[in-house]
Order: structure tokens, then C-alpha cells, then sequence
């Protein structure tokens, strides 16, 4: 993880702050951009938000899809934490949280575009910094790889129809045309140039070349998510400043999800015999949103001003130091979890049968 990736948070913050500020003195510049839109998409919010996804999808090698079967156990928990648990208990503590226990404090007009926001962030698992959180617990580079891939594959054909149910259960009005344009604008299209990307560069200039892309594009996706903040914020700014305290209402359920679900994917994988190596991967894709899809498909389907495109913003702001805890926590924990007895069992079983 580079110096930049790892402050992420603050450097968050600081696009929080200049967007607010931005937005109370130059509202005009921000209305110019809201309004730039063709069939109910954001041209210049679409151009960031590829900036920001094709990057990361240019790193996932579908090829790694063959190695599924050697670490069935970890795929299967993955898999079941993911599009099973995740999306559902986020819905979940949305209704608990925001619609009932913090209704009085919030604007009843945009409770339910709150909850919405929730959902289209645990609706998807992330492609990217899961690699960094992969290696900074010292988990099994393979499964890493071929449990993003297959994620991405599932995340094409269920992302629309989850959250569609799921709005659907919160009474939230599902804009199906907009919902499928989302999925085809910034997952199909994006996994297509990215792929493609890939394989050119990979055969023209071998892994030296791929590397120096990667190095090149991963700031540009760094630096386009900060500008779609900064957009984000000019357009919540006087929301926010009225109302500081929702941002950590919206904080709450987000955080109790991540180490519900990383915990429940720790467990499971434990109670299976799984290695820890794979476990702890496991844990940390278990937890992570994919925040940028999230952000797209929230403005999107509801407009900068809405409050599912705070909500999702929300989840970036944490993103980082919450993933980074649970690093230290599967990594803390390695001694406990390798004492477990189906642990114990798989590790001395003869190989092909673990």
C-alpha cells in the first residue's frame, strides 16, 4: 500500500471539506455539472467513475478462475458472506438504524434514500484494495485472485436484481431502465475495456509493460474518486453543514456490517478447517464494498443531491481504517485460529484430501 492509499482517509476528508466549501461559493460551476447529462447519466460523473473502476478491473486475470477448485472451502464462504449475508444484513441494519432508531434525527424526506444508499454499497464486493488488504495479512495471493474473478463474473449477472429486491422490500421505488443502464455502464462495459486493456498490453509489452501501467493508472484512479467526492460534497455541502451528525448515523451500520460479516467469514472458514492464509482474505472481500459502483449507481439512480449518494460516500470515508483494523485483527488472531481442531485436522490430512 503506497503512502497515498493509506490516507486515503484524510485525503477523504480534505475533498469533503473543499467540496463543502466549494459548493456554498461557487453553486453555478456545480449546477453546470449536475445538468450535463444525457439519458439520465452524468457525463462527467460517468468519465470519473470509469477513471476509477477500468484501473482496478485491468488487474483481475479471469484465467484465475481455474483455480476455484483448490480452495473450495474459502470460495464457498466468500461466496455464501457476499451475495447471501452482506446485501440482506446491510438492508437490514438500514431499516433498524435509519428508519427507526435514528428517525427522529434525520430528514424524513431522505430516510429511505439513505437506506438505499446502504444497499448499493453491500450490494457488491471490492475488485481492488482487497488485494492490498490480501497481502498486508499475508493471505494466499491464488485465492485472492480467483475469488475477486469470480466475483466479478457474479457481480455482472446479481448486482441489479439484489438490489432491486431489496429496494423493493424498503418500498423504495426501483428505476429499473436506470438500475440495468448502471450495471452495463459501470460494471459490463468497464470489465470489457479493461480486459481488452489487458490482454493488449500483456501481449504487445509482457508484465514489464503491464507493470508500468498499473503504476500509471492507479493514481488516475485515486484522483478520480477524489474529484467525484469533491463533486459530491458541492452538491451536500449545506445538507451536511445543517445536519453534521448524519454522517455518523450513516457511519454506524456500515461499521457494525464490516466486522459482522468479516467476523462471520473468520468463523466459518475456521469451522471448515480452512487455512488461515486463505481465511483471512476471506474475512477482509467478505467485508469490503465495492464504494465506487456503489457511488456511480447511486447518482445515477437517485442524483448527486440525494442522500444515497451521501450514504455511499460515507462508506469511502471508512473504507480504509476499517479494512485496516480487521487486518490486525485476522492477523492478531492467526495463533487462536490455527488452534482450532478443524484447522488442526485439514493441515495434517494427506494432500488432495484437506
Amino acid at each position: 500500500m503506497t503512502n497515498f492509499e493509506r490516507y486515503l482517509s484524510v485525503w477523504v476528508a480534505l475533498c469533503i471539506v473543499a467540496g463543502i466549501i466549494l459548493g456554498q461559493f461557487l453553486p453555478g460551476v456545480f449546477q453546470a455539472v449536475g445538468a450535463f447529462e444525457i439519458a439520465q447519466v452524468n457525463l462527467p460523473v460517468a468519465l470519473l467513475i470509469w477513471l476509477m473502476i477500468i484501473p482496478m478491473l485491468v488487474k483481475i486475470d479471469f484465467g484465475a478462475l481455474r483455480q476455484v477448485k483448490e480452495h473450495w472451502r474459502g470460495i464457498g464462504v466468500t461466496l455464501f458472506i457476499n451475495w447471501a449475508v452482506k446485501p440482506f444484513t446491510m438492508a437490514a441494519l438500514g431499516w433498524l438504524f435509519l428508519g427507526y432508531l435514528f428517525k427522529p434525527y434525520l430528514p424524513a424526506d431522505q430516510i429511505n434514500s439513505y437506506i438505499a444508499g446502504l444497499i448499493l454499497l453491500a450490494a457488491a464486493p471490492c475488485t481492488a484494495m482487497v488485494f492490498v488488504w490480501s497481502n498486508l495479512s499475508n493471505g494466499e495471493p491464488h485465492f485472492t485472485l480467483s475469488q475477486v474473478a469470480l466475483n466479478d463474473v457474479i457481480m455482472v449477472f446479481a448486482f441489479a436484481p439484489i438490489v432491486g429486491l431489496l429496494l423493493g422490500l424498503s418500498a423504495i421505488t426501483v428505476p429499473w431502465e436506470t438500475l440495468l443502464l448502471s450495471v452495463a455502464l459501470y460494471i459490463v462495459v468497464p470489465v470489457v475495456i479493461a480486459q481488452v486493456l489487458r490482454r493488449r498490453v500483456l501481449a504487445g509489452y509482457g508484465q514489464t509493460g503491464f507493470d508500468r501501467l498499473l503504476a500509471v493508472l492507479q493514481p488516475v484512479s485515486l484522483v478520480s474518486l477524489l474529484i467525484t467526492l469533491v463533486l459530491l460534497f458541492g452538491f451536500q455541502g449545506e445538507q451536511i453543514v445543517e445536519q453534521p451528525l448524519v454522517i455518523a448515523m450513516l457511519a454506524i451500520p456500515i461499521l457494525i456490517q464490516v466486522y459482522f460479516n468479516s467476523g462471520l467469514a473468520y468463523m466459518l472458514n475456521r469451522v471448515f478447517g480452512e487455512a488461515h492464509c486463505v481465511a483471512a482474505p476471506s474475512a477482509l472481500i467478505g467485508a469490503s464494498n465495492f464504494f465506487e459502483l456503489a457511488v456511480a449507481a447511486a447518482i445515477s439512480l437517485f442524483g448527486f443531491n440525494s442522500g444515497a449518494a451521501l450514504a455511499t460516500v460515507v462508506g469511502v470515508l471508512v473504507e480504509v481504517p476499517v479494512m485496516l483494523s480487521v487486518v490486525r485483527i485476522v492477523n492478531a488472531t492467526r495463533g487462536w485460529y490455527e488452534s482450532g481442531h478443524a484447522v488442526r485436522s485439514a493441515a495434517s490430512a494427506p494432500a488432495g484430501k484437506a
